[in-house]
């Protein structure tokens, strides 16, 4: 069982807050990502929980037990970095094992760690080899297998995969869900990739200037974010927005800026009395604007006439920019639409997947 409980904890570099009063629960077996910009006190965050860094108010629990004035090394923690930091002089094995021998385990338990580990990360053909004589991917394989030969509570993960390309990075995600769905420990793991964290968490925590956004399933967090910049952040295109105002008119609501009106839905309008005649922000993301206006079905109220600026092919989906009368938007459409710059576009907005944001707080409204 291993259990993480953030109280109210904060750190301090001189003048500089850089954690502000974080309150979480990391579960028993959870896979917990951190993400957020640069700078925004995430690994910080993690390095207190291993105790690398000192906690300057708050308390950090692993299994009810305070961890505050515990050593590192007493934490029954593992870590692993965004450097290998593999011994070149040493095989695969003696990289694997060298923690274990300075802990003065025998040799027949320092075999079978090392062989279940090898087993687990596909290294076991690969254990007389030198670092020099693997690829990055199989260096880090070996960095989570000295991790994984310790047995920890919990696995702390520090931008692991960021070192290492684009096809490699995929590759290691897969591994990465495998090893914990085969360990069953809990991890606690920083990026700032949100691709990794919505593929690879079962929640995800937002943070932004050393504060928690929101915490929760990664579906949840995409579908329904608690301000927008989450809803900036997690996607990718990034959610489109625009300013403008909320009007009503004959019982419905609509948004309005120039070139740019939408009716929303009236089972929303219980959201929205105290925004009437207001600025407001309208959120909506790339996937939620259609190219289909000729079918049958499509509510006119919700279709916009568009000009396309250029086109970013992706190879199964095309990403179209195109300007509804002063606005700026992101459709991705199907690569089979061959839509020109310069051209005309029609657009339809699916209402069912709007977001609308208070511009004062930042706050979702719907």
């Amino acid at each position: 069982m291993a259990r993480v409980v953030l109280e109210n904890v904060s750190k301090f570099f001189g003048s500089v807050q850089a954690v502000k009063s974080i309150n979480l629960e990391i579960k028993d077996k959870e896979f917990m990502v951190f993400v957020g910009p640069s700078g925004c006190g995430k690994t910080t965050t993690l390095r207190m929980i291993a105790g690398l860094e000192e906690v300057s108010d708050g308390r950090i629990f692993i299994n009810e037990k305070q961890i505050n004035d515990v050593p590192p090394k007493d934490r029954n923690i593992a870590m692993v970095f965004q450097s290998y930091a593999l011994y070149p002089h040493m095989n695969v094995y003696d990289n694997m094992a060298f923690g274990l021998k300075l802990r003065g385990k025998k040799k027949k338990e320092i075999d079978e760690r090392v062989a279940h580990a090898g087993e687990i990360l596909e290294l076991t053909e690969l254990l007389d080899r030198l670092p020099k004589q693997l690829s990055g991917g199989q260096r880090q394989r070996v960095a989570l297998g000295r991790a994984i030969v310790r047995d920890p509570a919990v696995f702390l993960m520090d931008e692991p995969l960021s070192n290492l390309d684009a096809k490699l990075r995929v590759q290691m995600r897969a591994q990465l869900q495998k090893i914990h769905k085969t360990l069953q420990t809990t991890v606690v793991y920083v990026t700032h990739d949100q691709v990794e964290a919505m593929t690879l968490g079962s929640r995800i925590a937002v943070i932004l200037n050393g504060e928690l956004q929101q915490v929760d399933a990664p579906l949840v967090v995409y579908e329904k974010p608690i301000n927008r910049f989450v809803a900036g952040f997690i996607g990718s295109p990034p959610m489109n927005f625009i300013k403008g105002e909320l009007h009503r008119t004959n019982g419905t609501y609509s948004f309005e800026s120039e070139g740019f009106k939408l009716d929303i839905p009236e089972d929303l309008n219980q959201y929205l009395a105290s925004y009437q005649d207001k600025e407001v922000v309208f959120g909506i993301r790339p996937e939620d604007i259609w190219d289909v206006p000729s079918s049958a079905w499509i509510d006119k109220r919700c279709v916009l006439d568009a000009k396309v600026e250029f086109r970013e092919l992706m190879g199964s989906e095309t990403n179209l920019y195109v300007k509804a009368g002063s606005n700026s938007l992101i459709v991705r459409v199907n690569s089979l639409n061959d839509a020109a710059a310069g051209s005309k576009f029609t657009i339809v907005i699916n209402l069912r997947k709007i977001h609308l944001f208070d511009p004062a707080t930042q706050k979702a409204i719907i």
